[in-house]
């Protein structure tokens, strides 16, 4: 067991678990309400964002993706802000500069990257400078202008999108930044069913602008330390590293034939980190395997490459993963 690692005698007590599932739940349940028919992208979103992630979400215009930003902003009482992305964004345009003052000199004026939850609007419509600048500040926790280092609040969690039908005038992000994002979370087209219940709660009103907030930026903080004090034990431990070592590339037969790259020890951590979430979100005490089972696609998606042939033979990253986590759960 590494040092610092919590005990059995040194967890919070179990009322104080309770308690923290109950809010968990709550804020799942009052954003149900508000982005209908999208219960496992609001699960995944609080997970990353308890875990201390950052979350991309793929998926076509229209569908929900600001007014849930904004709700979970208004919900847990953080400040909110938005980034349109274009190719003209410049780097100093989200992270803000030092500007002239009226009197003479300089002073920093801070950009929307200092809002504590920060939607980014189709981020592969800024350039790789841009994106570099952004990510940056989401790994440091830092801006740096003028010669002056300027923390990032905390909590900081950044919800970025992008649409993966356009390809003209975009920049996609390259691998080693989206390794840099917890979750990529796909948003699915609504069904039937899911259209007639946004007309329900949304045709004459937005739904989100009636959130009253549940939370403040000390209890979300207090959330995010309690989800560290999740067990994780040896069988975990072992199942974790076992995943990722399933997604490296080798051999002549199986899902791994097709892989270029495989998950990062990056992908190791957070898959833990994201599971300990899910296991408060349950109201247990320590992580088990079903719980690494849940976050594993998002959390891998996006950290593994097929190789050229498998792509061009129409092979996809969900369904190779897919067949991985399957053959894995057999075994842990």
């Amino acid at each position: 067991m590494e040092a610092g690692e919590p005990t059995l005698n040194s967890l919070p007590s179990p009322e104080t678990f309770e308690a923290a599932q109950h809010r968990l739940l709550s804020l799942q349940r009052q954003l149900e309400g508000v982005l209908v028919g999208q219960q496992a992208l609001i699960r995944d979103l609080l997970t990353a964002l308890f875990a201390g992630g950052h979350v991309l979400i793929e998926g076509l215009p229209g569908l929900g993706k600001t007014a849930l930003a904004r709700s979970m902003a208004s919900l847990l009482g953080l400040r909110g802000a938005r980034v349109q992305c274009t190719p003209d964004l410049l780097p100093a345009d989200i992270s803000g500069a030092e500007v002239l003052e009226a009197g003479g000199g300089f002073s920093f004026r801070p950009g929307p990257v200092f809002a504590q939850l920060l939607l980014v609007d189709e981020i592969n419509r800024a350039t790789p400078r841009t994106q570099s600048a952004l990510l940056e500040a989401m790994q440091e926790g830092q801006v740096t202008a003028g010669g002056q280092t300027h923390a990032l609040p905390r909590p900081f969690c950044v919800i970025a999108t992008q649409n993966p039908i356009e390809l003209e005038g975009t920049y996609p992000l390259p691998e080693a930044q989206l390794d840099r994002f917890l979750f990529k979370l796909q948003m699915p087209t609504p069904t039937r069913e899911v259209l007639l219940g946004v007309l329900a709660v949304s045709l004459d009103g937005e739904p989100s602008d009636a959130l009253q907030a549940q939370l403040d930026p000390e209890a979300v903080l207090a959330l995010m330390v309690l989800a560290r004090q999740q067990l994780v034990g040896e069988r975990c431990r072992a199942a974790a590293v076992d995943l990722v070592m399933a997604t490296q590339p080798g051999g002549d037969s199986g899902p791994q034939r097709h892989l270029r790259y495989g998950a990062s020890p990056r992908a190791l951590q957070a898959l833990v980190r994201a599971a300990r979430v899910r296991a408060l979100m349950a109201g247990r005490v320590h992580v088990d395997v079903a719980d690494l089972d849940a976050v594993a696609l998002p959390v891998l998606r996006h950290r593994v490459l097929l190789r050229l042939q498998s792509e061009l033979d129409g092979r996809d990253v969900d369904s190779l993963l897919a067949s991985i986590v399957d053959a894995w759960r057999r075994r842990a």
